[in-house]
């Protein structure tokens, strides 16, 4: 409850509701509850867990979409947090947040997140384990998480959405064999055999039909999607990124070729321009249309607002003031319950649901665009309002509270010039 509400950076810790005990107090529980070692990861995670069987359940219609992608965590000011984990660039330091976000196959609702990583100095924090995991190439860890979420038993079929990151024929091959779908975006300089012969996706893309499909929105302006489609195979040899290149040169292997689907995915502008262009393979049957898949993928991007609903547009992730990376993911974990419990309030239908989510913006008194009149971080700011609310009426009486704002106007009031 104290995790509903977006927080300034300033003072990111959690919002203490107006109970009877004191703010501090409520701190020192959070402080207790997050060093505890018996409470772990795999724990935290269980309500998240329960949440994603029920919106497979009840908001799916074929399939559930999962999103998967990696975000940086920069801490190189938080000299206190002793594992930190030092990055690519020099001066990029903290952890790594590894996360996949369900979405509902329908209007590409987020549900939750079930299966998370941190990274941190001394190993991988996860949700599906209690062990600490080894650092590992992004693909290979991957991997072990789709397989873990394969094997939880959602009501629908998943579907694995990754970006070009997952342009990998050896890890396409290896999900294929393990039975798993999946639609990768990839880069246009890949290879594939068509028309009897090894060519460029750009190529490839270049002499495809495509036909209008529908109006999105691309960095907040309007645009329009055209869809183009073909069959492929993928014959080429893998090619593991290593800097021992005598090591590359003997992973350098070839594989069984694997027949996909090219969906060529191009947005663009009210004036004819090109905004932007993606390559997308999929080994889904052709049962689902091409423009469907390019409308999966374009709803890719509801992870990168998960990450912006942590960070700079919710609980301010980068602010905390844990010191350890334990800590941090416990905590993170309950943060995402808030955002799943705000996922949810979104998404619910009928007419008081509808009055739901209009009293929680106007109680979180921002305000909304017309073209946008709800958004989750609005939604978790109305919450917080809305649940001290009750808290309140809790401990005080509607007389108490008319003579607390009597008092506080009348002192107002009496001090205008």
């Amino acid at each position: 409850m104290g995790h509903s509400n977006g927080l300034p950076a300033l003072a990111a810790g959690m919002k203490a509701l107006p109970r009877s005990d004191k703010a501090f107090a409520q701190t020192q529980a959070l402080w207790r509850f997050l060093s505890n070692d018996r409470i772990k990861p795999a724990d935290l995670v269980k309500p998240l867990l329960a949440l994603a069987h029920e919106g497979c359940q009840n908001d799916c219609d074929d399939y559930t979409l999962v999103m998967h992608d990696w975000s940086r965590l920069n801490y190189m000011h938080h000299h206190s947090k002793a594992d930190r984990l030092q990055m690519t660039h020099r001066g990029d330091i903290g952890s790594e947040l590894q996360s996949s976000l369900l979405v509902t196959d329908r209007e590409g609702a987020p549900i939750c997140t079930p299966a998370q990583n941190l990274a941190i100095h001394d190993g991988v924090l996860s949700t599906r384990t209690e062990e600490m995991l080894d650092h590992g190439k992004h693909l290979d860890e991957l991997t072990d998480r789709i397989d873990w979420l394969e094997q939880q038993n959602f009501a629908k079929p998943l579907v694995h959405i990754v970006d070009r990151e997952a342009d990998s024929v050896a890890h396409m091959r290896q999900w294929q064999a393990d039975g798993w779908h999946w639609l990768l975006r990839v880069k246009a300089s890949s290879t594939a055999s068509y028309g009897g012969q090894s060519q460029p996706l750009s190529k490839i893309g270049s002499g495809l039909t495509y036909r209008e499909t529908r109006k999105v929105e691309y960095k907040g302006k309007p645009a329009i999607q055209w869809v183009g489609e073909t069959s492929v195979v993928l014959t080429r040899k893998a090619q593991p990124f290593l800097k021992d290149r005598s090591e590359r040169k003997t992973l350098h292997k070839s594989g069984e070729p694997l027949p996909a689907r090219l969906v060529v995915s191009r947005i663009m502008g009210a004036d004819g321009s090109l905004l932007a262009e993606w390559y997308l393979l999929s080994n889904l049957e052709q049962t689902v249309a091409g423009e469907q898949l390019a409308l999966w993928y374009y709803w890719r991007w509801r992870i990168e607002s998960y990450f912006k609903l942590l960070k700079g547009g919710g609980h301010q992730l980068e602010n905390w003031q844990q010191e350890s990376g334990e800590a941090v993911f416990k905590r993170l974990l309950i943060a995402s319950q808030a955002c799943a419990v705000s996922w949810r309030i979104m998404r619910a239908e009928g007419e008081f649901a509808e009055q739901t989510r209009d009293f929680l913006v106007r109680l979180s008194g921002r305000q909304m665009k017309r073209s946008q009149p709800v958004t989750a971080s609005a939604v978790l700011a109305g919450l917080y309002m809305l649940l001290a609310m009750c808290e309140t009426l809790e401990h005080y009486s509607p007389q108490d509270l008319a003579g607390f704002a009597k008092e506080a106007i009348g002192w107002v009031a009496s001090r205008r010039p």
